[in-house]
């Protein structure tokens, strides 16, 4: 198991994000939505797992069939939705900034929690220091322990996510998506 370090905000993600979105774009710019940067590493000051979480949005099933064509043909294999509905995941690039690719249809649960956590953290900064403290401390306690530490956030991310209208019932389902597996 890779040790689970957070580090302080780095600039250089931005910089990160965009070598790999004008890498991916081109290749999926006509069936895609969108390419949005999400994850903690999008959210200037906040501190981080130094791992770039891009998702691709598409607008409906037969463009996302598309799109895991074309990824695979650059590279990004497709390994199925590993217990997410509504996301797909992807290896990783050769060659770029570690990251986690994914792809969604517009709208879909998963792709709805991390723009609505994305945009809240952006939109108030004492939020997100609160945030990248727990993350710190979690990361200290859990080193080698990602079901734990991920358990750890969730109190504070759903409590985000109940403010921004999400149901009990959706809550209920990403609690229990977050929830340590062994």
């Amino acid at each position: 198991m890779k040790r689970i370090i957070v580090s302080k905000y780095k600039h250089y993600w931005v910089r990160d994000f965009e070598l790999l979105h004008d890498y991916i774009w081109p290749h999926i710019s006509d069936v895609a939505l969108s390419l949005e940067h999400v994850g903690s590493t999008s959210v200037p000051g906040l501190a981080a797992k130094p791992i770039i979480d891009l998702t691709i949005v598409a607008p409906n099933k037969e463009k996302l069939k598309i799109i895991i064509k074309r990824l695979s043909s650059i590279g990004a294999l497709h390994r199925g939705n590993l217990g997410i509905e509504g996301r797909e995941a992807f290896t990783t690039l050769e060659g770029f900034p570690e990251h986690n690719l994914y792809a969604c249809i517009a709208g879909c649960q998963a792709l709805e929690n991390h723009l609505a956590i994305r945009n809240a953290l952006r939109a108030n900064t004492s939020l997100a220091t609160r945030y990248g403290k727990i993350k710190l401390e979690l990361a200290q306690r859990y080193f080698d322990d990602i079901d734990s530490y991920v358990e750890g956030k969730s109190s504070f991310l759903l409590a985000i996510l109940r403010d921004h209208g999400f149901t009990s019932d959706e809550l209920k389902e990403i609690q229990e998506n977050n929830r340590k597996k062994s």
